[in-house]
């Protein structure tokens, strides 16, 4: 069920949304009472028709609001805007855009649009606002620091003899930090020994054809920013959705989004940026050695769903995938063991189901099982 309320004291507008059919709309004169209205009833998503007045008083409530009313979905009443106002808007927390003086029409239609995609527009700002609150078990945390501990000792000269031969063939650092995110959405550095020539990552989007997760059907298409000026002389229904820098058609948006999400992972076929002592050490994984550090620190587990890079994680705040992120990074995983030697063509959903699985099912038992698994499937078979 989802309400309307009106913040803003346009009497022309006030009276159009009177003749909304099937909605009563209430009106607010202060962002607090805003505030009142949507934490009087928890279970109920509103939307909430925000009318422009001072740039600063604006991001002050809306701000404001965006922390305090996680299910309220927040629409900007306005005309134009430039790029930098988009900017300042949307980091405040502004969830899309209408025009100042809004038709009847316009309003209905937008409403439907946001009452009907409830569940990808208004519950994905819920899950992205909500704090996860994930605590690693005691009895899997002792786990992990008696595992870790005995294993960098007896792999130590491992570590060596593995540093050394990295730094003949390519000189520079042998080990490789890069930014991950594990459970609740913590950031971390996530250790691994460097099996790339240095700057590899930096061509990741040389080598974007060879993505096994990309969607093979997937047509480009061309954002162009524009102003709400303009958009609205192309779109006179008015839908549109303000985005960092640009404004794009909420159909358009949602087929964005659902690409993206289908895409999140990067995974690489014959990788052309990985050394030759790169690809012996990926392949009896044993690049991996360095995140027993990790799981010593408590940045990761010995079993869990692997830590994803920054751009990866992002397209997995839904709420549909959103509980893969309540279970710790781990060294080894459920879709590992499960898929490890299907030649390398696990797909990105069944990588996404195999990790929510485990964030919600995970227990002792099963994570001996995956270490046994593990074991088996220590030697890869594809070369990626």
């Amino acid at each position: 069920m989802t309400k309307i309320i009106y913040f803003g004291k346009n009497e022309e507008t006030l009276k159009r949304l009177q003749y909304l059919p099937g909605q009563i709309v209430r009106q607010a004169m202060n962002y607090l009472e805003v505030e009142q209205m949507c934490t009087a009833e928890p279970k109920v998503n509103f939307i909430v028709l925000f009318e422009q007045k001072t740039q600063n008083e604006d991001l002050t409530a809306i701000s404001y609001l965006h922390h305090k009313t996680p299910k309220a979905y927040l629409i900007l009443l306005i005309d134009t805007l430039s790029k930098e106002e988009i900017t300042s808007y949307h980091n405040a927390g502004i969830d899309d855009t209408l025009s100042a003086c809004p038709t009847i029409e316009e309003l209905h239609k937008k409403i439907q649009f946001v009452e009907n995609h409830e569940s990808q527009l208004i519950n994905d700002v819920v899950m992205k606002k909500k704090l996860l609150t994930f605590r690693i078990p005691l009895w899997k945390r002792m786990f992990d620091i008696f595992f870790s501990l005995f294993a960098l000792i007896i792999l130590s000269p491992v570590f060596i003899i593995t540093a050394i031969a990295i730094y003949i063939e390519s000189p520079g650092k042998v080990w490789y930090s890069s930014k991950r995110v594990g459970a609740n959405y913590k950031i971390f550095n996530f250790l691994k020994f460097r099996s790339m020539y240095i700057g590899a990552d930096k061509r990741l989007k040389e080598f974007n054809q060879l993505n096994q997760y990309a969607n093979e059907a997937n047509e480009e298409t061309e954002n162009k920013e524009l102003s709400v000026e303009n958009m609205m002389t192309l779109d006179m229904n008015g839908e549109f959705l303000v985005d960092d820098n640009s404004i794009i058609s909420e159909s358009d948006f949602l087929k964005q989004k659902q690409t993206e999400t289908e895409n999140a992972f990067v995974k690489l076929e014959n990788d052309p940026r990985i050394t030759k002592v790169g690809r012996f050490i990926r392949k009896y994984s044993i690049d991996e050695l360095p995140q027993l550090i990790n799981i010593l620190k408590g940045d990761m587990s010995v079993v869990g769903n692997r830590p994803l890079p920054l751009y990866e994680a992002e397209k997995l705040t839904h709420d549909d995938s959103i509980d893969r992120f309540i279970a710790p990074a781990g060294l080894t995983g459920l879709w590992q063991v499960e898929k490890r030697g299907d030649a390398g063509k696990l797909s990105a959903e069944e990588r996404k189901q195999l990790d929510i699985k485990y964030g919600q099912t995970y227990s002792m038992k099963l994570d001996f099982k995956i270490l046994l698994k593990t074991l088996t499937a220590f030697i890869q078979k594809e070369n990626v």
